[in-house]
Order: C-alpha cells, then structure tokens, then sequence
C-alpha cells in the first residue's frame, strides 16, 4: 500500500504475512530509499520469520523520487515527526495487540531510537549500522538516544563500520538497555571483505536472525 503524497504523508509500503508474531517499522538510511534491494532483503528475512515489516520513506526521498533531484537528507525536526506520524497510525491500527518494534538502517535507525527517548507505545528498537558519528568524524558523536533511551535496544553493526566500529564503540558509555551485536570484518552495510572468509549474506542472515531472537524476548 502506498500512501499519497498530496497530503504531505509519508509513502509506505506494507509487507505483512499470516499469523504474525510482531510487527516491526522499518526506516530508510541517507541515501537508500524504502524499496532499496538492501531493505527489500532484510524485508523478506523478517517476513519468513512472521514478522509483519513497514517501510516508509523521509519526505526528502519522496520529494527525490518525485522529481529526480538528490536533496540531502531532512533534519530532525521533519525527520522525528514524520516516523511518529508513521509508528502513530500502526499503533492505532494495531488492533490484534501486536508487539511493535521501530527502528531502520543507520540514519533511520538513529531516528528511531531518538523517538525511543520519549514515552511510546513500543517494545523496542533494531538498529542496522547505528551511525555514531559521521564518517571522518569521530568526534562528533551521536551517543544521547543511546543514552537515554527508555525501550531495549539492539544494534547489529559491522566491527569495521566507518561510522562506529567495534574499537569505537568499546569506549562510549550507553545505556544498559542497549545491546550490540558485531559482525567480524563487517562495514556500514555489514559486508565483510572476501579475505575475512564471511559472506554478506552470511552476515544479514545472521543479524536478521539476532534481531528476531531480540523481538521475541522483548515481546
């Protein structure tokens, strides 16, 4: 189902299964949009495990896609809102009492977990490739939603991600509630190099599985 633009609301795509377990919105990172193989991918593991999935995009993605321009990426004050505008009407819809989890891949995970630092009807966030700080900037660190998040956090993250690798993340302080899951010689997108001796999909298929297991606990 996609949602008309006219009405300055966000376009959705909802990938739901029979009898499923939870359900889980999903956001787009900076440059991919909702229906990104990388997302379509991730989409399809959830759903093999009942996981009802829904992707949506940022209003600067929508207005990309409409025109064919490349706008950078909204700030937060348009970004926060459109993912509550998002998570708010499933809440409402959620009539069957459907645990539901939010999160995205790295921008949009960042997004989600900030949403997580105020009360919400959710049981928690997966992150894929959390962006702790921009690349090349390891000093300008993204740690307050992972540091006041009031809901269970999982991050699947490359060891060698650019924007938070394993060395990185050993020495910032988070919240208890978060837990990270790193994937050996992984990157941004978790694909590790050929030497490594892992494959891509080994590494997605794994974390898919990692975040499952989280729904299932936190449900």
């Amino acid at each position: 189902m996609t949602i008309s633009e006219q009405n300055n609301e966000p376009s959705i795509i909802e990938s739901f299964v029979e009898s499923p377990v939870g359900l889980l919105i999903f956001a787009h990172g900076a440059g991919a949009d909702k229906s990104h193989p990388y997302i379509e991918k991730v989409t399809r593991l959830f759903n093999d495990e009942k996981i009802n999935v829904v992707r949506f995009n940022f209003p600067y993605m929508d207005k990309r896609l409409l025109d064919g321009k490349k706008y950078p990426p909204n700030r937060m004050p348009i970004l926060l809102p459109c993912y509550q505008q998002v998570l708010n009407t499933y809440i409402k819809k959620n009539k069957t009492g459907l645990p539901i989890f939010i999160g995205g891949k790295s921008m949009g995970s960042r997004v989600a977990v900030t949403l997580a630092c105020e009360e919400q009807n959710i049981a928690g966030v997966i992150c894929i490739g959390y962006p702790f700080h921009p690349q090349k900037k390891p000093e300008k660190l993204r740690l307050e939603p992972l540091q006041q998040t009031r809901y269970p956090v999982h991050i699947l993250q490359g060891d060698r991600d650019a924007l938070g690798s394993k060395e990185d993340v050993a020495e910032y302080d988070l919240s208890p509630l978060c837990e990270i899951s790193f994937y050996e010689d992984g990157d941004h997108d978790l694909k590790p190099r050929v030497k490594s001796g892992y494959t891509h999909e080994q590494h997605i298929n794994n974390a898919i599985t990692r975040a499952v297991r989280f729904i299932h606990e936190k449900s």
